[in-house]
């Protein structure tokens, strides 16, 4: 008789605890009613018919048998139990293999306080680099400068000597901002401008509302690459015009006639204000000699 069979599943009834609270009157009706239905008379066709009847008999003999009854319940229990615990090592296995698992990967994870330096130092390498680049790049736009400056100087001295007059307006731009947000230092103003050409001369008017700035290139070229179009910071934009097609109300006439200065390095402090007029002195008594 094979002992993993489940005598009472055989009969149609509940198994383990619930099994063994039935009476032999319950089982007795189960067996009559699986009965009926395997017999094989029932069941001509089932080549299985009579080996499953016999199956039901025995297992209706076990359980009417009050001693052999008791010790299938027995072997039962036995086997839930067996079970329970099987399930319960499953349980703690997999519970120890993840605890493993989590401790492995801590174990090979990579430091977040290493990492952290790590990247700050590589941020800090990389400004150093941008730092020097800077200077370096600084340095040599400064030494430009300078020599432009002289050169400059040169050119007007031998041009007011000789009493004419050194403006290139196709080499100058007029430029105008909002007072509002951003605002524009003469040496930001270089640096927008150097990328199109080398800045010969720069200088910044100011009102309550409005700022205005007369920059002159080295080339025509260079003035025409930054003409009508709008450059600076987004906040507060700067308008671009050449010289020659501005108004003339955008440059009112100086009150009086002012030195010249030299260079860049006059246009902010006490030299601004009369090597502004001096240019624009200048391009008044050119535009009269043109129209004669």
């Amino acid at each position: 008789m094979n002992v993993e069979i489940d005598h009472y599943k055989v009969l149609g009834l509940p198994s383990g605890e619930e099994g063994s609270k039935l009476t032999e009157k319950e089982i007795s009706k189960a067996y009559k009613f699986k009965a009926l239905e395997l017999h094989p008379d029932k069941r001509p066709d089932d080549p299985n018919a009579q080996e499953n009847f016999q199956k039901l008999k025995s297992s209706y003999e076990i359980l009417k048998d009050e001693k052999a009854r008791k010790l299938f319940d027995d072997l039962l229990r036995v086997k839930r139990e067996q079970e329970a615990r099987r399930s319960q090592q499953d349980s703690k296995r997999r519970k120890m293999v993840s605890d493993l698992e989590d401790r492995e990967r801590a174990a090979f994870a990579p430091d977040p306080a290493a990492k952290a330096r790590a990247e700050e130092e590589r941020i800090v390498r990389k400004l150093k680099e941008e730092i020097e680049r800077i200077k370096a790049m600084h340095s040599s736009k400064g030494g430009q400068a300078a020599a432009a400056s002289e050169s400059k100087r040169k050119e007007r001295e031998a041009s007011a000597k000789g009493g004419g007059v050194d403006l290139d307006k196709g080499k100058m731009l007029k430029v105008s901002w909002e007072k509002v947000g951003v605002g524009y230092t003469a040496e930001r103003l270089r640096e927008i401008f150097s990328r199109f050409g080398e800045v010969e001369d720069l200088v910044i008017k100011g009102s309550k509302k409005k700022c205005s700035a007369l920059v002159v290139m080295a080339t025509q070229e260079a003035a025409v690459a930054a003409t009508r179009i709008v450059l600076g910071e987004l906040s507060n934009p700067l308008l671009v015009l050449p010289v020659q097609a501005a108004q003339a109300n955008d440059f009112p006439p100086p009150k009086q006639q002012a030195p010249e200065f030299d260079g860049i390095t006059n246009l902010v402090g006490a030299g601004y204000k009369a090597y502004e007029d001096s240019v624009f002195e200048k391009l008044q008594k050119a535009a009269a000699r043109n129209q004669k």
